[in-house]
């Protein structure tokens, strides 16, 4: 008898959870029956706050409604997806403030379209420097392998150097100037070659010394004085 008490009882009490379990079922069923809100093609354009004509491509959409769905819209700023009535949808770009979108209830043709305005936003980030060293060990070898550069000094020093000089000589192409310099030089020389000295010439010594006495005849016969004519006597 005490046995046939104990499994009745068991008998009882599953039944029991069946019909609870049973019953947790068919509520969550019509809850989510009742939860279901209708679908809407949500499309649109995203265009620039302060310019209209302006818009923005590859801009992220997020349905943080439903299981956080995303989208993007094209390089246009066009976007099309089926969401579904009060739905949040957030729209957010690089350089632009992000704007939350309510899809209204009761929609006509279950279709909703909108124009979303992005306002440019400018964001400040800190300094971020990127060093090539992993670890200070590294850095410490590079610095102290380092060679440092010239200052403006040294960098003088070398450009005046007669090395540095030469080199420049012989590599740099003359300009205009000197081109006309050297030729004016080249000419002088070839001149002097082809003038003959005439003092290395003995016929023109001869005749210097000709044209010399020719000279002095000349100045003497003009330095000798008239002689007065004579008078006769009474």
């Amino acid at each position: 008898m005490h046995f046939l008490d104990i499994n009745q009882l068991f008998d009882w009490y599953m039944k029991k959870i069946v019909s609870l379990l049973l019953f947790l079922f068919a509520a969550a069923i019509a809850f989510g029956q009742k939860q279901e809100r209708p679908l809407v093609q949500f499309s649109g354009i995203v265009h620039n706050s302060d310019s209209t004509n302006v818009i923005v491509p590859y801009v992220n959409i997020t349905n943080t409604s439903f299981h956080g769905d995303h989208a993007q819209t094209n390089y246009k700023g066009y976007f099309s997806f089926v969401a579904h009535e009060r739905d949040t949808v957030s729209f957010s770009s690089v350089g632009y403030a992000t704007v939350n979108v309510v899809i209204p209830e009761h929609v006509e043709a279950n279709s909703y379209t909108i124009r979303v305005l992005l306002k440019p936003q400018i964001s400040n980030l800190p300094t971020f420097r990127v060093f090539p060293w992993a670890t200070t060990e590294e850095f410490t070898k590079e610095f102290l392998s380092m060679k440092i550069a010239d200052d403006d000094l040294a960098i003088a020093r070398k450009n005046l150097s007669n090395a540095s000089i030469e080199t420049l000589e012989r590599t740099l192409p003359r300009d205009g100037l000197e081109m006309s310099s050297l030729q004016d030089f080249h000419n002088n020389i070839v001149n002097s070659h082809s003038t003959i000295n005439p003092l290395l010439n003995p016929f023109s010594w001869g005749s210097l010394i000709r044209e010399i006495s020719e000279g002095d005849k000349s100045r003497s016969a003009d330095n000798i004085p008239s002689t007065p004519s004579s008078t006769t006597g009474n």
